[in-house]
């Protein structure tokens, strides 16, 4: 099956999933690298910083980047460092720092529906 674009989106098969994830991962690790530091510094500024702010920002801005490029290739995110993949019948599921696509779940599963695929 060729991945087929429709009007609610791109379709996968689990070998185009597969494909796609190392592109999925290396966008993932290099947002969490970031958001990890600007958490780390966020959290040894005093509660009232000035400064805090400026950090919240910039960390929501590592996430919607983060989000902005993975929907750029098709990918659906559904939480923090958690996407699906579209096949027609539901979604692969990856959340990081999974190996592989390992699990899916239905259109009205979500995470806590996930199934592993045999």
């Amino acid at each position: 099956m060729v991945d087929e674009e429709t009007a609610e989106g791109r379709r996968f098969t689990l070998t185009e999933a597969a494909d796609l994830l190392p592109t999925v991962k290396h966008l993932t690790a290099e947002a969490v690298q970031q958001a990890e530091g600007l958490t780390r510094r966020l959290q040894a500024l005093p509660d009232a910083d000035p400064g805090r702010d400026r950090l919240a920002d910039a960390f929501r801005d590592v996430v919607d980047e983060w989000a902005s490029n993975l929907s750029a290739l098709g990918v659906e995110v559904k939480g923090l460092w958690l996407v699906d993949f579209d096949n027609g019948e539901g979604y692969y599921c990856w959340r990081y720092p999974e190996a592989s696509i390992g699990h899916f779940h239905g259109y009205a599963d979500g995470f806590a529906g996930r199934m592993p695929i045999v």
